[in-house]
């Protein structure tokens, strides 16, 4: 590399008597050599971030006239700017941030088509992109419940999914109108159906009777008061002929005619008995067969992968729900759903609905939310007032004591604070 100083070319190497030393850009190196810094502050020359100090050389005759050495600028070459960009160094503000100037600099002009070093690069993070995959990577699977089953014949894995799409086809010719006590009675009214099913959930305890037996029992006794008038003082007969007729329908061992007078303290005869069962097969048409909230609770229950104390808690709330007359204008499968949703709530202390139950159901959480409300109002008052027959029943070791689990009232303050 050459520079020219006043048209005369120096060499890089001179003798000095018998030292000899080295000249680079016109300045001598030798073992004493002075740090640059120091060479910057004697020679007053200001740093630029995209320039090298300057650098004195000295003319052939020694100083210029004025005693000011000239000066030159040492080109930028990519290797050099890379340096720059990677030493750390501490630069005084004015440095970093340098006032306009007149005078400029071409900083590697001829060297726009070559990459910039990765230190001086800048690439845009990817957050958008990333947060996408992420939420790909965690969206929670559809569990197949039914794997575990696939060598239980009597599990019917191979159309099991067909049976429950049946049960919802079929369900709404289960349900009566929420109105019936209105329009079809005038001597009964919804007070008297609470404690007429609240006796008989006590009536199914002491005979340990399945549990399908009391929603069949219930269901067969709104479809029969929907149609047919009933006086006050026939009220319990049809209560026992519906658990009656239920029993043969689901129960192995089924109870005697004389079981069911004696438990009514013989009001109603043995005749009167019978009478009323045929009354009631011929109103129902003897159609004993529809979906109860039971059938689609212990679906939901395998959707939600159930223990023990849940199980025990969603019955306990679709038990309370049964007792209260303004809970029939939702269809079984729906109360069922509910009272999954909302046991889980009650135990867990938070909403908790997973993508399995939603499959499974065909409800979302939002759909469920009213019912679920209702629910925790029927819990919150299950141990109060006269009609505490289901929370005496789940009140003992048999159910876990579900009965004194803390209702879910947040669900119920949510609506509030949205109000």
């Amino acid at each position: 590399m050459e520079i020219s100083v006043d048209n005369k070319k120096p060499t890089n190497l001179q003798v000095k008597g018998q030292k000899m030393t080295t000249r680079k850009f016109g300045v001598d190196v030798s073992n004493n050599r002075r740090a640059l810094g120091v060479i910057n502050q004697k020679g007053g020359a200001q740093l630029y971030p995209c320039a090298v100090n300057k650098r004195t050389l000295p003319q052939a005759n020694g100083n210029n006239e004025n005693n000011v050495p000239n000066q030159v600028h040492r080109p930028i070459t990519r290797k050099l700017a890379a340096q720059i960009a990677n030493k750390k160094q501490c630069f005084p503000e004015d440095v970093l941030n340098p006032k306009e100037s007149t005078e400029t600099f071409k900083v590697w002009e001829d060297m726009e088509d070559q990459p910039v070093p990765m230190s001086l690069e800048t690439t845009e993070p990817q957050k958008d992109h990333m947060e996408v995959e992420m939420e790909d990577i965690f969206e929670e699977p559809i569990v197949d419940i039914d794997i575990s089953d696939t060598k239980n014949h009597l599990a019917v894995v191979e159309y099991v999914e067909d049976l429950y799409a049946h049960y919802r086809k079929m369900e709404s010719y289960g349900m009566v109108s929420p109105n019936y006590m209105l329009t079809q009675q005038s001597d009964i009214n919804e007070r008297m159906r609470a404690i007429l099913i609240d006796w008989l959930v006590e009536v199914h305890h002491k005979f340990d009777l399945q549990q399908e037996t009391l929603f069949l029992t219930v269901n067969l006794i709104d479809r029969f008061l929907a149609k047919q008038s009933v006086v006050r003082k026939k009220l319990q007969l049809v209560g026992l002929v519906a658990m009656l007729l239920a029993c043969k329908y689901e129960e192995v061992s089924v109870p005697v005619v004389d079981d069911l007078v004696f438990i009514s303290d013989k009001a109603y005869s043995r005749t009167e008995i019978l009478e009323m069962e045929k009354l009631m097969l011929n109103t129902l048409e003897f159609n004993m067969s529809v979906p109860t909230p039971y059938v689609f609770l212990k679906r939901y229950l395998k959707a939600a992968q159930s223990e023990i104390k849940l199980e025990q808690m969603s019955f306990y709330l679709m038990e309370l729900c049964l007792v209260e007359y303004e809970m029939i204008k939702f269809t079984p499968s729906f109360l069922a759903a509910a009272s999954v949703y909302t046991a889980q709530c009650s135990l867990y202390g938070l909403k908790q609905w997973s993508k399995t139950c939603e499959w499974h159901t065909n409800y979302t959480e939002n759909q469920l939310l009213e019912c679920s409300r209702m629910m925790v109002k029927c819990h919150e008052k299950a141990g109060t007032g006269r009609l505490t027959g289901v929370y005496r029943k789940y009140n003992t070791s048999k159910f876990g004591y579900a009965a004194k689990c803390e209702p879910a009232n947040f669900i119920v303050r949510e609506e509030g604070s949205q109000q």
